[in-house]
């Protein structure tokens, strides 16, 4: 028997008590549990200490009222598959994870209510039925990361009045990436920029795809996801050596070198990750539960990197910039 084959059907055969363990850890007050999917500890701890912050509101502590689970992919999407086969027989009352590794988890369960954290298009993505009523065993959070593509670009055109051509690095295996990579496209057309897609699919297509930059590009647009995460130094690091001011969704991204970004604030994101968890634990399916979209967008720049470029922000865009990091 094939691994896979042998996870599925060990999973399948343990998610039929899922939804009785949960409904009488609450009935008993038994401790609830969490399993809490996430790239790397250490990119994520901003967000994972605003979710259990909003959690303690809420009334629960981590490690006395809830546990959480914690587990990371580090990037590997052959690890969704194993940790979701692993938060099932741990029987956790709710998995928190990304939006990449939701197919993953409703193969291996379709009981256990399952939040998704910064989904660029849940529904083009298929992971819900419709963002008002999710139905099955998914709900999340949405970070229009695809439906602001064109304002990054138009930002980015401000900073850089000669961009002419514009690199794009995009995980070509993540749907939503691919989604934004259109949007991208889409938006440079009607600026008159040229694209250059520089497609990856796992960490050590990475280098490769800068070395296959073969025409030199005005500036680089990284469309996030679980791999560039995991690997965001290195991105960094590729795009200062070629002189490519890069614009992303994250703010992260900015404090560890990257020019700018402008995207949803993911601290709020994640606080609202940790109100839809409180009402599955709550009794609440997830089904039942709206997707909750932004409401706050934030700005970045960061001073040190644009003077490394030779790139001279106006005054009046620093202005309307929600964090300058000089």
């Amino acid at each position: 028997m094939r691994r896979r084959d042998f996870i599925k059907g060990t999973a399948a055969g343990l998610v039929i008590t899922a939804w009785p363990l949960a409904a009488r850890a609450q009935a008993t007050g038994n401790v609830p549990r969490v399993g809490f999917l996430g790239t790397n500890a250490t990119a994520w701890r901003p967000w994972t200490d605003a979710f259990e912050a909003r959690l303690r509101e809420l009334g629960w502590t981590a490690g006395r009222t809830v546990t959480i689970e914690y587990r990371w992919a580090e990037g590997r999407r052959d690890r969704y598959i194993e940790f979701a086969a692993e938060f099932v027989r741990l029987a956790v009352d709710v998995i928190v994870t990304p939006s990449s590794a939701v197919p993953a988890i409703v193969q291996a369960t379709s009981t256990i209510p399952v939040v998704f954290a910064l989904s660029a298009d849940p529904l083009g993505a298929g992971l819900v039925k419709s963002l008002a009523r999710p139905g099955g065993n998914v709900t999340g959070v949405s970070n229009e990361q695809a439906d602001t593509a064109s304002k990054r670009l138009g930002l980015l055109r401000e900073v850089v009045p000669a961009l002419h051509r514009l690199a794009v690095l995009f995980n070509a295996s993540f749907p939503e990436a691919v989604l934004e990579m259109n949007r991208v496209q889409a938006a440079a057309r009607t600026l008159g920029i040229d694209v250059a897609p520089l497609e990856i699919r796992r960490a050590e297509d990475i280098a490769p795809a800068f070395d296959a930059l073969k025409t030199q590009a005005d500036a680089l647009y990284v469309c996030a996801d679980a791999v560039i995460t995991a690997n965001r130094t290195r991105v960094i690091t590729l795009a200062l050596g070629a002189r490519l001011p890069t614009i992303s969704t994250i703010r992260d991204y900015v404090q560890a070198g990257a020019f700018m970004s402008y995207g949803p604030n993911y601290v709020d994101l994640f606080r609202r990750t940790a109100d839809l968890v409180d009402k599955v634990l709550h009794g609440t399916k997830p089904g039942d539960i709206p997707v909750e979209q932004p409401t706050r967008f934030d700005l970045a720049v960061n001073l040190t990197t644009a003077k490394a470029l030779g790139l001279t922000i106006p005054e009046s865009f620093l202005t309307r910039a929600d964090e300058v990091i000089e």
